[in-house]
């Protein structure tokens, strides 16, 4: 019988089966948006799997036809604790927590994966994805300074890629992603979780502390993100606020040339 652990939002489950632990991403009303409490569930989640006393993989995944969209910018959230106003932006998310894992993190991405929901992916030890899987780094569109991309895009996948994805804004599948490197494997939307389990264990067969020592290697060969501008981006910055509202009202954002507004939602 699985083990069921809270993680402090209804909108994750995390469930243990020996080996192999799974956090799935569950709020289909909202399209999967993350709320503050779902990173931090993630981060927990992962700081869970790496207090264990035993071999443990995490996989990752996400409900319907999508993985994750990035956060939150509609301000509705269902899950809001009190106790997250005490954290900061940067103590909330779980990308470094999943890139340092000791214990394996395997991302199957189910769907649509998007800012927050790509960084997960791209940080976990192995992607596996859909064939009807998307990808998109929208931040700019938002008015948001994402350092983080900024770091972690051009040695992953290169520094014209990086630019073409990230000042572009452009939606690309899960071909063109595995082509230019962004994730490891595509596989037939059917078999998906499937193949995730067969990696995690593959993963779980090598030597941990070796392992570890690998990972901290490759590692060292992305960038810092720079932290303090991001988060006067998110928090203090004009256009962020105008993106996130535009976002929420379902309009194009103010500083788009005239002649290029739809008037819809970017």
């Amino acid at each position: 019988m699985a083990e069921i652990i809270d993680l402090g939002t209804p909108f994750l489950r995390l469930e243990r089966d020996r080996h192999l632990a799974y956090c799935t991403i569950d709020r289909p009303k909202s399209r999967n948006a993350l709320s503050s409490g779902m990173y931090f569930g993630i981060k927990k989640a992962v700081d869970w799997l790496n207090r264990l006393p035993d071999p443990c993989a995490l996989i990752i995944t996400g409900v319907g036809d999508v993985f994750a969209p990035g956060g939150e910018l509609r301000g509705k959230v269902e899950d809001y604790n009190p106790k997250m106003d005490f954290l900061t932006h940067s103590d909330v998310l779980p990308f470094e927590e999943i890139r340092h894992s000791a214990m394996p993190v395997v991302a199957a991405v189910n769907g649509i994966c998007q800012g927050g929901g790509l960084l997960i992916a791209m940080l976990s030890d192995v992607a596996v994805v859909s064939e009807r899987a998307t990808f998109r780094a929208p931040e700019l569109l938002r008015g948001i300074a994402d350092t983080g991309y900024a770091a972690y895009l051009p040695p992953h996948i290169g520094v014209a890629n990086a630019r073409d994805l990230l000042l572009s804004a452009r939606t690309i599948d899960a071909q063109e992603a595995l082509r230019m490197g962004l994730i490891a494997r595509v596989v037939p939307h059917e078999k998906l979780l499937e193949v995730a389990r067969g990696v995690a264990e593959q993963i779980l067969l090598t030597a941990p502390e070796a392992r570890m020592h690998v990972k901290r290697l490759i590692n060292e060969r992305y960038g810092k993100p720079d932290r303090m501008s991001m988060d006067w981006s998110i928090y203090r910055g004009p256009e962020a606020r105008e993106g996130m509202a535009a976002f929420a009202e379902k309009r194009s954002p103010s500083w788009i040339p005239e002649g290029l507004r739809s008037g819809k939602r970017l």
